[in-house]
């Protein structure tokens, strides 16, 4: 110490530590020289006394002036040493840096000042304290005091200069710097760290978009950010990642894909829409990569199919048509059960486009990959029997087609007829409302022989006789009155000369017998009038109700339809007259 002392007079440190800048200023520059002489000699050892004295006794001293002295004469021995700074840098680099922590808005301003006359110097050498240098100025960006944050912001722009012309610089130790403090809300460290993203993407020696899965959530989370500013920055540097993205030589889709996923469901807007567009994109040039995250990303397009946003729409129906035309094999990571788990969860979902849209994608992997799906049909049947009491009628047509498709396995079409047997039971209303419909798209989906056998068969055995009643009603008007039932009701009126027609009668007498109205109305179809006129005769044996005669009024309309015609031109006397004939438009 005693050496630097002897080197550096007294009238020179003291002015260093005065309270007015120009005394430390001229101090300053008076050291430069002595260092400069020092330098152009070879004293490095007397240059390292000096540098020490500054250290100690004024950047680390507790008065503000000498601090804000000892950091003048810091950068002013920088400069005198010229070439050859980066011996000593490692004695000046720290107590430099450790001021940018002071209380005192002044010393915080001159370690700026000092960092930025020292980098000037050393350039890219100064590298090696990047990381420190980077945390500084992050904090710096957001000082309390404006001179302060407009030293730093000069200084971090002569940072960016030498970091993107240095050789040196280590993305691989940045990036987790920057992660870490890209979910500060702080809106001047968001503005600061989108511009250091933006700068380090424009070089091209630094591979940014290898990096990107470290950093895009944290450029989305500012897309939600209160200033216009920093979403227009942050959407600005989205937008350029996506274009290269287009053409990358190594992108990893699946990391990428999972942010994506995330932020699909942001309650933010514009996060949702600027995430669904880069679904989208990835769908396209994504290939092989993408296959494994399918499910992860149906999950997150099915809810935006119904979002109160037009322009997310949109993009979402873009991107299913897109991920439904992707021929994906099983063999090469498509997960089916997990598409499956995604389409089953959205069947509840409360908006009627995500259920629809939920059926179409099991609809075609029945149709691409149905050994696979039937292997997970455990996990999916009771939920898409459920959705057959879906509020809308557009959904329950289409769950009618899943369990079309499903149902050509004997097994799983008894199951679908037991289930909706015992909802109708449970629910009288459905039926009402629904039963006809329900009924005639399934004939209309299969056979009608083998849907009504199935129903025959099942009401057969119910207990509740009243219910039975109501269904073997409810499938008789069906019968009797729909064109989808048009063969079987010719087949019915063979039935006294066809073995075929003949069995089919037989099959839904059984449980016809239930409803006096239905096996009636059976009976006249299939043209067995002696058994009609029996059962009619026998009714008079019955108590004769409300229920009863409400019935038989049904009956009577049928009668007068026009599926009944022959049979009024028989009993007309246009063709054989027979006991039924009589019995109806003479009794009656």
């Amino acid at each position: 110490m005693a050496d630097a002392m002897s080197i550096i007079p007294v009238s020179v440190l003291r002015n260093l530590a005065d309270k007015l800048y120009e005394k430390r200023k001229n101090a300053a520059l008076e050291i430069e020289g002595i260092v400069k002489q020092l330098a152009q000699t070879g004293e490095h050892d007397k240059i390292t006394s000096v540098i020490n004295l500054l250290v100690t006794e004024f950047t680390y001293s507790p008065q503000a002036n000498h601090r804000k002295g000892g950091l003048l004469g810091l950068a002013a021995a920088t400069v005198g040493l010229s070439s050859e700074a980066a011996r000593h840098l490692e004695q000046i680099g720290p107590p430099v840096l450790n001021s940018f922590l002071d209380q005192d808005n002044s010393v915080r301003f001159y370690a700026c000042e000092a960092l930025y006359n020292i980098a000037k110097v050393v350039r890219g050498d100064f590298i090696v304290y990047f990381n420190q240098i980077f945390d500084a100025l992050c904090k710096l960006s957001a000082d309390s005091d404006a001179n302060v944050q407009s030293a730093a912001h000069l200084l971090d722009r002569l940072v960016k200069d030498i970091v993107t012309e240095s050789d040196q610089f280590s993305i691989e130790e940045f990036i987790p710097l920057l992660r870490e403090r890209l979910h500060v809300l702080n809106p001047y460290v968001r503005q600061f760290l989108v511009s250091w993203i933006t700068v380090l993407d424009g070089v091209p020696e630094i591979d940014m978009l290898g990096f990107l899965p470290d950093f895009l959530d944290g450029l989305f989370n500012m897309l939600s950010d209160s200033s216009h500013e920093i979403r227009q920055q942050a959407d600005s540097v989205l937008s350029e990642f996506l274009q290269e993205i287009k053409n990358p030589p190594n992108v990893d889709y699946g990391r990428l894909a999972e942010i994506l996923v995330q932020r699909a469901t942001s309650p933010d807007e514009f996060t949702r829409l600027t995430s669904i567009t880069w679904i989208n994109e990835f769908v396209k040039v994504g290939g092989d990569q993408l296959v494994p995250y399918y499910a992860d990303v149906l999950g997150a397009i099915l809810p935006c199919l119904s979002d109160k946003e037009e322009k997310i729409r949109v993009v979402a129906r873009e991107t299913n048509e897109e991920l439904r035309a992707i021929s994906a094999d099983p063999a090469e990571g498509f997960d089916i059960g997990a598409i499956l788990s995604v389409a089953r969860r959205q069947l509840t979902s409360e908006f009627e486009a995500t259920r629809l849209e939920s059926l179409h994608w099991i609809r075609t992997l029945l149709a691409r990959h149905r050994p696979e799906v039937i292997t997970y049909l455990n996990d999916i049947f009771d939920s898409l029997l459920r959705a057959l009491a879906d509020p809308s009628d557009e959904v329950v047509l289409l769950v009618l087609e899943v369990h079309a498709c499903i149902a050509e396995d004997a097994q799983h079409f008894h199951h679908l007829v037991v289930f909706l047997i015992h909802t109708f039971r449970s629910n009288h209303v459905l039926l009402e409302k629904r039963g006809i419909m329900i009924v005639r798209q399934l004939c209309f989906l299969l056979n009608a022989e083998r849907v009504y056998r199935e129903f025959s068969e099942i009401l057969e055995a119910e207990k509740d006789f009243d219910f039975a009643s109501t269904m073997v009603q409810a499938l008789t008007l069906i019968l009797l009155t729909s064109t989808e039932l048009f063969s079987l009701r010719n087949l019915l009126k063979q039935s006294l000369m066809n073995p075929a027609g003949k069995d089919l009668f037989l099959c839904l007498y059984s449980s016809w017998c239930h409803s006096p109205m239905g096996m009636i109305s059976l009976c006249l179809l299939a043209q067995a009038y002696h058994h009609a006129s029996a059962v009619i005769q026998s009714l008079g044996e019955e108590d004769i109700n409300v229920k009863f005669l409400m019935q038989l009024d049904k009956l009577i309309r049928l009668l007068e339809a026009p599926i009944f015609t022959y049979l009024r031109l028989q009993g007309c006397g246009l063709a054989s007259p027979n006991l039924l004939g009589n019995f109806f438009f003479g009794e009656l």
